[in-house]
């Protein structure tokens, strides 16, 4: 990594959708539009300039079988920052990475501490696995230790019934939901099946993960409460794969999820058509790698979703709605450049030409 020096970003600084500068510089590793007087030492990156990227939907410190060692999450947050991600929602993970805190060559992470379920209804070792009656002591502690969110996992395969379910009761959701923004944290939930969604979001949850199961009636309920989706289509494409592996044994869920997969373009457009806020997660951790940021990024579009709005979903409106500035005035300097215009061509964004964190420039990035 480079010493730190005067930086100047020059070319096209996109500041926000309709926003775009010349040229921004970076002092003690914060961002100016005034050039810096007296600055000798001066090192300049040329191109197209985005906030650093953010992936709504990560896990750092999460692997196949549960918390992975140090070294490997850090593997993992630096693969995030090659890719340009730099502010990460950590979705729920059960290690500990406050850690990564100290150091200024990596994302930032924004913890919704554990994810949160029902007994046997979740991937052994992620969650905390708990009945009902234990779940608003279970949402304080995680907001508690969390950056502003907690993670519920709101349905799951009922392996009684052979298909998903919601893994709570409504009482025991309102209760939970209100107790965290008794603590100031807002709530998510991990939704794949339609059954849960209602519940969840009558009871006051702020985000709904993956949303499958969003459908035509309930998306005015999701508009109306401002209820964000983060859709994670990279891993929604792994439902086929999932679904063949449980044919024999629960052929009721294989079908339900390769309905879920079938239509899960028309669900994201249709969301994004209504007014539902949609940002860009990967879920990368557990099963799926990380650096995905460029390619969830090309599924918004595929879906449906204007090039320009999916940027906005990594970038200038994922930061304001995460509480995290972008390319503004004193903000600090996470920022990306590339060699062309990504509004024009979301592809761009699987190419770095330079990652620049905390006002230091990655090289080789």
């Amino acid at each position: 990594m480079s010493e730190r020096v005067v930086l100047r970003v020059k070319g096209r600084v996109l500041v926000g959708a309709d926003e775009v500068r010349d040229e921004l510089w970076v002092v003690d590793g914060r961002i100016t539009y005034d050039r810096p007087v007296g600055a000798r030492d001066v090192r300049t990156v040329e191109g197209w300039a985005l906030p650093g990227l953010v992936d709504a939907h990560c896990h750092v410190g999460l692997g196949p079988d549960g918390p992975v060692p140090r070294d490997v999450a850090e593997k993992q947050a630096l693969t995030d920052r090659e890719a340009g991600t730099l502010l990460i929602r950590d979705a729920g993970s059960p290690s500990d990475t406050r850690w990564a805190d100290d150091r200024e060559d990596l994302p930032r992470i924004i913890r919704a501490g554990r994810h949160i379920a029902r007994t046997r209804r979740y991937i052994r070792g992620f969650a905390h696995e708990i009945e009902p009656e234990d779940l608003v002591a279970y949402v304080a502690q995680e907001a508690r230790r969390g950056d502003g969110w907690v993670k519920l996992v709101g349905d799951w395969i009922d392996r009684d019934l052979g298909d998903l379910s919601p893994t709570w009761p409504r009482d025991a959701v309102e209760a939970a939901i209100a107790e965290a923004h008794r603590l100031g944290a807002r709530v998510t939930a991990h939704c794949f099946a339609e059954s849960s969604l209602r519940d969840l979001v009558e009871a006051g949850i702020d985000c709904v993960e993956h949303a499958t199961g969003l459908t035509d009636d309930l998306v005015p309920l999701f508009v109306e409460r401002r209820v964000a989706i983060v859709p994670t289509l990279v891993n929604i494409a792994t439902f086929p794969r999932l679904a063949a592996g449980g044919e024999s044994k629960y052929p009721r869920w294989s079908a339900h999820m390769r309905r879920l997969h079938e239509r899960r373009y028309d669900t994201v457009r249709g969301a994004y058509d209504a007014g539902v806020p949609v940002f860009v997660g990967t879920d990368a951790g557990g099963t799926l790698p990380h650096g995905l940021v460029a390619d969830e990024v090309a599924e918004l579009v595929t879906a449906g979703i204007p090039a320009v709005e999916a940027v906005a979903a990594t970038s200038w409106k994922a930061r304001a709605w995460l509480g995290r500035p972008g390319l503004e005035e004193g903000a600090p300097a996470d920022l990306v450049v590339y060699e062309a215009d990504p509004r024009a061509d979301v592809r761009v964004l699987a190419a770095p030409r330079r990652v620049v964190v905390n006002g230091r420039v990655v090289d080789g990035a």
